[in-house]
This record gives C-alpha cells, structure tokens and sequence, in this order.
C-alpha cells in the first residue's frame, strides 16, 4: 500500500460489475461511473475523512494510481461522507 501525501486520498472503488442483477452479462465496453469508494490511505493535511470511510467524490478530478481500483483525489473533490455504514 502506498501513503497518501499533502491533501491526497487513495481511494479503493467496488469491483466492476459483470453481470446485471437479472443476469444479463456486461461486456468489457460497459463503463459505469465509479463514484463510491473506501477511504485506504490519507496524507496529513486531510481533516474530514480516516480510512475505512466510505465516500462519494467527483470522478472527473480522479487520478490514475498503482492499481486499476485505486484513486488518487484531493480532499476539496470528497462530496460527502457515508454515515452509519
């Protein structure tokens, strides 16, 4: 795992779905916005989430990281906060 720097939080997004509830299959093609995440690692200029937080932040400020289910953003792109989850 990597330590998040400055205002930086590594986020781990849920497993791309491959098949639909009814189960129909999904191809590859299928690009669902991942917007939902668990909270891995923060830097220490971050103040409003920990880690294990489950969040909800804006997906066009996401940065590519060390694995295809782990984003970078700053914490300004965190919309909101999971409660009770």
């Amino acid at each position: 795992m990597v330590k998040a720097v400055m205002d930086r939080v590594f986020i781990r997004l849920p497993a791309k779905e491959t098949a639909t509830q009814g189960g129909i299959f999904l191809t590859d093609n299928h690009d669902d916005e991942r917007t939902i995440g668990i909270v891995e690692s923060i830097g220490p200029d971050v103040s409003s989430v920990k880690p294990g937080d489950k969040v909800l932040f804006h997906v066009f400020d996401e940065l590519p990281s060390y694995d295809p289910n782990v984003v970078v953003v700053r914490e300004k792109s965190l919309l909101g906060v999971f409660e009770n989850e």
